[in-house]
This record gives C-alpha cells, structure tokens and sequence, in this order.
C-alpha cells in the first residue's frame, strides 16, 4: 500500500494551476475566462497526476472519478430506471403518469471521449429531465458498440415503451454526437427497423483526417480541450501508446492519396471565411510517414471519421440540428459535416456560440455553472421541439 503525505493533493491542485496558466490561452470573447480556468486546471491535475506513477489509479480513472463523482439528481416528475442490455448500462427517463398516446424517443449518447464518462452524466441528465414533459422517453448510454447495441434493443422494443416509431431521435455530444452520427448511418441499412426522425450533434468530433483546420490552430491551447488532448483521447481510446503524437498533429499519419480523394469534403477551403480572421495560417505540406498511419490508421476509417462517408450515405440521412461553439477545436468539424448535410440535400437547423467552448453543457448544475450554459439551453430548448417533434 501507497501513503500519500497531505501534502501532496495541494501539490497536484497547484501543478494544475501552474500547468494550465502557462499553456492555455483564453482568447477574448470567451465567456467566463476565470471560472473556466478554474475548472480546466482541476482536470489537468487528474492529467498530470503523480497517483498514476505511484501505481496508484490511472489518469483516465481520476478523470471518472472527477466527472462522475457527483451522485444524479433526482426529479420527482420522472421516473428514472437503470439496467443492462447485454451488458450494457442505461438508463430510461420517462413521465411517471401513464402514456395517453404514442411518444416521442431520444437516444442521447454522452461525450468522455470514448474512455471516460458515465450515464450519470450532468449534463445529458439535465438536459433531458428538462424536455422529458415534451419528448416522453429518453434513452442514455456510452461508447460505440455499447451505443449501437443500445439503439438496436430500443428500436426492437418500442412496443414496450410506448414509442412512436416515426419520433425517434438519436443524439450525444462531442464524441457521443460522433456515435449518434456513426449509428444514424449504420441505421440506413437496418430496412426492418424504423427510419429515424433526426439526429441532433452538440459540438461533435467526426474526422481523425486533418488536425490543422482553422479551429484547430486557432483553440489549439483553448480549454476545454487542447488540440493535442484530442489526438491523446484517440490512442487512449483504441488503447494505444501515444508515442507518435507529434506526428500526427502534423497530419503526418494520411497517406498523399487520401488527403486527395477527401479534400474536398475536408479542407480549410471549404471553412466560411468568417471563421478563418483569428489567426488561422494555411499547413505547409507534410510528409507521410508509413509507420505513424500504421499506428493510428482505426482514425482514418468510417466508424471512426463518419465525415468521410459517401455521398450515397449521406443524402438518404435524417434531420439534422447541429451546435458549434467559436472557442472549440472541433468547431470546424461541425460547420464541415453541416455543409455535406446541405449540399446533399438534407435539412440542417444550426446553432454556433459565438463565445462557448468545447464541453459547454457539462457544466450543468456543476458547482461552477457558467451564465453562459443556461444562456445556451435557455435560447434552444424550443428549437429541438420545432425541428424535430412532428
């Protein structure tokens, strides 16, 4: 057994501070600069943490346990149920009163970069306790396969719920809106089961093909998510050692070929000029290196990067609300994924923070709220009943 001095906690809490001073930068126009600051250094210190060489917990556990430590509300009006479908756990919202009709359903699958995270996720729970008295059934659940696996024991059993076959949304945010995004396109070759009404994305992650877009040099030091965190979470996510990080900020993982058979669905060109005015500076040319795409190449595939499916997939995909926030590395994915909805055909209802930041929701009810998160649900809680409930 290891002893911690009493010391050492302080230690760590100030690291954070230190660490998070000297490479963060909060660009003006970000909302609640100090509070912000705040709550990022507290998860860099779970990242820098000393407790995972003294063998004691890995990062990635600190990290559950600072984001999933805090026990779920309970609301009163809702009657909320655990359980597990072939292992793999939900959790059910619905009005406790009886069902006069067919609902609506959401399937929402929650951020945490595929390794950390939980059902007991703030802000998903917020949200949907929130719309629960309009959208009847909510469904919650994590990581790809689990999400699938999910979605297709809901779909299998509507009847159970009282679920509307034509309402049924599917959503998540940051990586969850990437599973959302995965999973509506798998659906559309799942003919015996119900075509979904819309898919929602809040801030989603949906290419592993280019780290040097607009906004990932612009936020690439903005909390909450660096830009090198991002390629961190995605080793760690198909459980590998980062040890080419570097060469893949540098994109130095995309075969010549790829880089010109999707350009034209993934280029800074195709970012509106508006978004380019903050200090963007076109990528010089990099040299592919064999060994780095041999070490991450899952990043490259569709389940993994779904913006780089076909357009035979994506014209036939549903509704689409999408959120982006302006100080977010991932920004430009939305506004990619958006266009190719657009230019496919499909209708696109969009939403863009001009001063959030990657993980904004997640501060729901958290003991530092920012004024901001209100300000965003408050101004689009009607929007998703207006695009989406028919």
């Amino acid at each position: 057994m290891v002893l911690i001095s009493p010391v050492v906690i302080p230690a760590l809490v100030l690291g954070g501070l230190f660490y998070d001073f000297f490479n963060s930068k909060l660009p003006p126009g970000i909302d609640q600069p100090l509070k912000l600051r705040v709550f990022h250094s507290l998860l860099i210190t779970t990242m820098i943490s000393i407790l995972e060489k003294l063998g004691i917990c890995s990062d990635l556990s600190l990290l559950r346990i600072l984001l999933d430590g805090i026990p779920p509300w309970r609301d009163s009006k809702l009657l909320i149920k655990d359980l597990k479908v072939d292992e793999v756990p939900l959790r059910i919202y619905q009005p406790k009163w009886p069902p006069t009709g067919k609902r609506r359903g959401i399937l929402y699958f929650h951020g945490g970069a595929g390794t950390f995270g939980s059902i007991s996720k703030k802000s998903a729970s917020f949200i949907f306790k929130m719309k629960s008295k309009t959208l009847h059934f909510y469904l919650q659940t994590w990581q790809y396969f689990d999400c699938l696996n999910a979605t297709l024991y809901f779909m299998r059993n509507l009847e159970e719920y009282h679920v509307n076959p034509a309402l049924i949304i599917i959503g998540g945010d940051s990586c969850g809106a990437n599973f959302a995004t995965v999973i509506c396109q798998i659906l559309l070759n799942k003919r015996d089961l119900p075509k979904v009404r819309a898919q929602v994305l809040l801030y989603p992650g949906l290419q592993g093909l280019d780290f040097h877009l607009p906004s990932y040099q612009q936020n690439a030091s903005v909390p909450m998510l660096f830009r090198k965190l991002v390629i961190y979470f995605c080793f760690r996510y198909l459980n590998k050692e980062p040890s080419v990080l570097e060469d893949v900020v540098q994109n130095c993982h995309v075969p010549e070929s790829m880089k010109q058979k999707y350009k034209k669905w993934i280029s800074a060109d195709i970012i509106p000029d508006e978004f380019k005015i903050r200090g963007y500076v076109p990528q010089k040319s990099t040299s592919y290196k064999p060994e780095v795409h041999e070490a991450i190449k899952e990043i490259l595939t569709i389940t993994f990067s779904p913006l780089l499916a076909e357009d035979s997939i994506i014209c036939q995909l549903p509704e689409s609300y999408i959120v982006t926030c302006e100080f977010d590395v991932l920004r430009d994915d939305g506004l990619l994924y958006k266009k190719r909805l657009e230019d496919n055909g499909v209708q696109v209802t969009w939403y863009h923070s001009e001063s959030g930041f990657h993980g904004i929701l997640a501060f729901f009810d958290a003991s530092l709220t920012l004024s901001l998160a209100n300000l965003y649900l408050a101004k689009n809680i009607n929007t998703f009943d207006l695009c989406f409930a028919c």
